[in-house]
C-alpha cells in the first residue's frame, strides 16, 4: 500500500540503533541551565540521574526526584516525554517535580538517547522495544523496580503518564504490566500495538486505524493473558492535533473498553470550559476509563493558562501548550495524590 507522508511527520520517526554504554553505580544531580523565559509556572526541583539501575536493555537514561521528609510509603509517577524532548526541559515546563514536592510523591523520568533515535522518540513502533522485559519497555520496568528497592514506594500507587511517543510507550506499559500500575494517562498518543515499524507508525499517526475494537483488545490480552485486574486509563487528545490524529484516542478507548469486556456501557459526558470529559465507571461507581477531548487544541501537553507574552524557549516547550486545564494537576487530583 502506498501513501504520501507529510514531511513533518516523516521527521518524527526513524529506526533505532542500539549502541553499548558503560554503566556505573552512581547518581549525579543535573544542573539546571539558566535561560530567560516568561512563564506562570514555578521553577522545578532538581532531578538526579541514576547511572546504573539494571541491565538497561533499551539503553535509556533514568532521572528521578524524591521529595525530602516524606514519612511512610510514597506514590511513584513515571513520566515519559515526547519526540524532540528531554526530561529536564519537560519537567521544567510541566511542573511534575513541583507537584511532587507539594504532595509528597516521587517522580521517575525515562529519557531517550540520540543514539537510539535521532529525534528522541521512544521506539514504541518497534515490537522488540515494547516486549515484556526487553528493549525500552524492559528498561523502564527496571527503573521502576530500582525505585521500589531504593525508596519507600507504595506499590499500590504507581502511575505512568506519557506524551505523544511517550504516550504510546505508556500505553505499552499499561498493556504489558497491568498489575504494576494503579492508573495511567496517554496524552496525544496511540493505542498499544498500533504499528510494527516506522512506516506503519507514520500512517496510523496521520490517519488512525480502522481495526475493530475486539482486535485492539486482543493485542492487550495477548501480552497479559493472566491479568487479574487492569489500571484506570485516562486518554487526552486535542481535536486539532495535526501530528497524531484524534482517531487514535477513539481507538485507545475501544481497546480498553474491549479489555474490560464492557463495550456496551456508555460513557458519561461532562462538559468543561475548553473541552469535554467522557467517563466510564464500574458497577461500584469507580472510574475505569476516561477520554478528555480539548477543543481547538493541537499536539502537546496541556498545562493550563500561562501569562501573556510567554513563548516556547526550546523544542520541548513547543509541545507544552496553554489550555483551559492542566493535565498534570488534573491527574494528581484524579489519582488521589493531592495532599
Amino acid at each position: 500500500m502506498n501513501f504520501k507522508v507529510p514531511s513533518r511527520l516523516r521527521r518524527l520517526l526513524v529506526d533505532s540503533v542500539e549502541l553499548p554504554q558503560l554503566k556505573f553505580p552512581m547518581t549525579r544531580p543535573l544542573a539546571q541551565p539558566s535561560r530567560r523565559r516568561i512563564s506562570a509556572r514555578p521553577a522545578p526541583q532538581r532531578l538526579t540521574e541514576i547511572l546504573w539501575f539494571g541491565r538497561n536493555p533499551g539503553d535509556l537514561r533514568m532521572l528521578e526526584y524524591v521529595p525530602p521528609g516524606v514519612k511512610g510509603p510514597m506514590p511513584l509517577v513515571v513520566v515519559l516525554h515526547g519526540c524532540h524532548q528531554n526530561a529536564e526541559d519537560f519537567d521544567r515546563a510541566s511542573g511534575w517535580t513541583t507537584l511532587a514536592r507539594q504532595h509528597g510523591f516521587a517522580v521517575l523520568y525515562a529519557e531517550q538517547k540520540l543514539s537510539n533515535n535521532p529525534n528522541l522518540c521512544f521506539n514504541w513502533f518497534r515490537p522488540s522495544m515494547v516486549t515484556r522485559d526487553r528493549g525500552e519497555l524492559g528498561s523502564i520496568r527496571e527503573m521502576i523496580d530500582f525505585s521500589r528497592r531504593v525508596h519507600t514506594i507504595d506499590d499500590s500507587k504507581i502511575f505512568v503518564m506519557g506524551l505523544s511517543a511517550g504516550g504510546a510507550m505508556a500505553a505499552a506499559l499499561l498493556a504489558t504490566y497491568p498489575e504494576l500500575f494503579a492508573a495511567g494517562a496517554v496524552i496525544g498518543g496511540l493505542p498499544f500495538g498500533a504499528a510494527r515499524d516506522a512506516m506503519s507508525a507514520l500512517d496510523v499517526m496521520n490517519r488512525g486505524s480502522t481495526r475493530a475494537a475486539e482486535k485492539w483488545g486482543e493485542l492487550v490480552r495477548e501480552v497479559s493473558p493472566d491479568a487479574e485486574r487492569y489500571p484506570v486509563v485516562s486518554i487526552w487528545h486535542g481535536d486539532e492535533d495535526e501530528v497524531v490524529s484524534v482517531a487514535n484516542a477513539e481507538a485507545s478507548i475501544a481497546q480498553w473498553l474491549d479489555v474490560r469486556d464492557r463495550p456496551r456501557i456508555k460513557g458519561r459526558l461532562r462538559l468543561f470550559e475548553g473541552g469535554e470529559r467522557r467517563e466510564w465507571r464500574d458497577d461500584y461507581g469507580n472510574i475505569i476509563l476516561e477520554l478528555v477531548t480539548l477543543n481547538g487544541f493541537g499536539h502537546g501537553l496541556p498545562v493550563g493558562p500561562v501569562i501573556e507574552g510567554w513563548e516556547p524557549a526550546n523544542d520541548t516547550e513547543r509541545y507544552i501548550l496553554p489550555a483551559a486545564v492542566s493535565a498534570p494537576e488534573q491527574l494528581v487530583k484524579g489519582w488521589g495524590l493531592a495532599a
